[in-house]
């Protein structure tokens, strides 16, 4: 039987896509318009003063493409907060015309594939805090997919040695490395939360980045034989100055 490896757990994960009513909006007054946006601005200055006080985290995109309109990224402590935050949107005037499109539930996450260092607290590491309790860099683009690991006959994860899953992960590891500087990345677990076992978060000043890493990545051998993905949605950075005139009609 294969042995499992153990993970270290950081903030719980939600990426909310909506897309916008906008036949219903431009049906509106002007007044009623304004009143919906200042509504929301002042909820999103709590969310800045749980980023300032590090205790969470959170962006706004545009998406591209015909998926949704908006993709929010939370990152908070708790499930309880993230449920919140979902329910300070749909309660607001502006959330009557942001229609749920898709969300993806997850904790932040690293995996121990390596024994602890004899005299060291990895858990108090601030390089592995800031990894589970990660700020979201406010880059130009930002892109998010499930994933999972295969179980096929000839090709299942979960039957591999941990020492080999050890080795296609550094080796994967080591293709990412490459992007240092213009990749941002946030892995995620959703077992048991929602229906794909990973939730990867990439962000970059260029989109093209995304599509040069994940093709390089699909040649190293941990994906070629093992891996499975969902989904691809990309934002573009929505920056609270220009939240307003997003929605000028």
């Amino acid at each position: 039987m294969a042995e499992a490896v153990v993970t270290m757990d950081g903030w719980c994960k939600l990426h909310d896509t909506r897309t916008f009513d906008w036949p219903s909006w431009k049906m509106i007054a002007e007044e009623e318009r304004k009143a919906a946006i200042n509504e929301f601005q002042e909820i999103m200055k709590k969310w800045d003063a749980v980023e300032e006080n590090k205790e969470g985290s959170q962006s706004v995109y545009k998406v591209v493409g015909n998926k949704a309109d908006l993709l929010f990224i939370f990152l908070r402590p708790t499930m309880d907060e993230l449920e919140e935050i979902k329910r300070d949107i749909n309660r607001s005037k502006l959330g009557h015309f942001l229609i749920p499109a898709y969300s993806y539930v997850s904790i932040v996450e690293m995996t121990m594939h390596n024994p602890m260092q004899e005299g060291k607290d990895r858990e108090l590491s601030p390089a592995v805090e800031a990894r589970l309790k990660p700020i979201l860099p406010k880059w130009e683009y930002a892109c998010f997919y499930p994933m999972a690991r295969r179980r096929e006959q000839h090709a299942n994860w979960f039957e591999i040695s941990k020492a080999e899953r050890t080795r296609l992960l550094y080796e994967h590891g080591m293709t990412g490395r490459k992007y240092a500087g213009k990749v941002k990345e946030i892995i995620s677990g959703s077992i048991g939360l929602d229906e794909w076992e990973w939730c990867v978060t990439l962000f970059a000043h260029d989109p093209l980045q995304f599509k040069k890493i994940v093709y390089e990545m699909r040649f190293d051998e941990v994906t070629t034989k093992f891996a499975e993905f969902g989904d691809f949605i990309i934002g573009a950075y929505l920056p609270e100055e220009d939240f307003a005139g997003y929605f000028e009609v």
